[in-house]
């Protein structure tokens, strides 16, 4: 690893960044690509490999990328995480009139829906996640998961519940009736606050999607947590699956998309976390400095893309990211079956 250069450490790093958070997979993109360019690169990047030191420099790339999500959430998660606490004070000493388990608003459920759905994949991890590595991270599979991944995401659009449809037309509704009246009451005069007041409206659309959310429970919660055991397979995108699981359950598309993302940001961090002493450790030596130019690149691209898909999801679809997904398995699987 010691050949690991900082070009394919920048390379790597915004790739991890971008893909991780777009459903596309970034562990198969981190499978594909050095076996694609071949050469140094597929000697220096292997994932499958026992004891990979790729994978200590992917662990600080992962944490960058939990990092960038924590700072683009973090009003979120300070009333998600003091909604927990809250709630267990809930337990141990009930309001009057409330039953112990009866927990009291939205931050407290939202917070306890996020731990419940990371139980299964966090579980699974724990126990497997060495052996899908090394049996799943073999870049034709790989190809094949990613394509697989595609035909997931357009499944999940052409026959998602007409439950999620009606939400994201009633969301849809109530915004253009909002934009509306403030259109009137500042005599057009839209432009005035600036960014300072797009990012309170995109606050004030979160809290609105998490008071949604938190209606679903946590049943849906752990169906759409289950759902992330597939990205342990390279290729399988873990936002793209819990999109489409979210989509399935009646989430609108914007609601599963957010939930999604607060769903990846403790799975990350705990992935990049227990991960840690392999980059102290002896596969780190060599490499720190190129896992200092990746991570910095892999934060600045999560940040970027969590912003863009925000915004995309309120309006658009998954199906460009399926077609990717679709063409690019399919080429690759081609190519490193018979060209190759």
């Amino acid at each position: 690893m010691t050949h690991l250069t900082y070009l394919e450490a920048a390379v790597v790093g915004l790739i991890q960044g971008v893909s991780e958070l777009f459903p596309v997979s970034s562990l198969g993109h981190n499978v594909l690509l050095p076996a694609l360019v071949g050469g140094s690169w597929a000697r220096d990047l292997n994932v499958a490999a026992p004891e990979s030191p790729y994978l200590a420099f992917i662990v600080g790339l992962h944490v960058a990328t939990a990092i960038a999500l924590l700072i683009y959430f973090w009003r979120d998660w300070v009333r998600i995480i003091g909604g927990f606490f809250t709630s267990l004070g809930q337990f141990a000493r009930p309001a009057p009139g409330t039953r112990r388990w009866q927990l009291q608003n939205a931050n407290q459920r939202l917070a306890w829906m996020i731990i419940i759905a990371t139980i299964p994949v966090g579980l699974t991890g724990l126990a497997f996640e060495k052996e899908f590595r090394i049996f799943f991270g073999v870049p034709v599979r790989a190809a094949i998961f990613l394509l697989i991944n595609g035909l997931i995401l357009l499944a999940g659009e052409r026959f998602r519940r007409k439950a999620s449809v009606r939400a994201d037309q009633e969301i849809a509704h109530e915004r253009e009736l909002v934009a509306v009246g403030s259109v009137r009451r500042a005599g057009g005069a839209r432009h005035a606050a600036g960014h300072q007041a797009e990012r309170a409206s995109e606050y004030a659309q979160g809290l609105e999607s998490d008071q949604r959310l938190a209606r679903y429970g946590y049943v849906t919660a752990f169906l759409i947590g289950s759902t992330q055991i597939l990205a342990l397979l390279a290729g399988i995108s873990r936002d793209g699956v819990a999109m489409v699981g979210g989509m399935f359950r009646g989430l609108s598309r914007e609601d599963a998309a957010r939930f999604a993302f607060l769903l990846a940001t403790p799975v990350i961090l705990a992935a990049g976390a227990l991960k840690i002493p392999d980059l102290m450790g002896p596969l780190g030596n060599g490499i720190r400095g190129q896992v200092l130019v990746g991570s910095v690149l892999s934060g600045a691209g999560a940040y970027l893309s969590v912003r863009f898909l925000v915004r995309w999801f309120r309006t658009r679809t998954l199906t460009p990211f399926g077609i990717y997904c679709v063409v690019v398995g399919l080429g690759s699987f081609a190519y490193l079956t018979f060209v190759k």
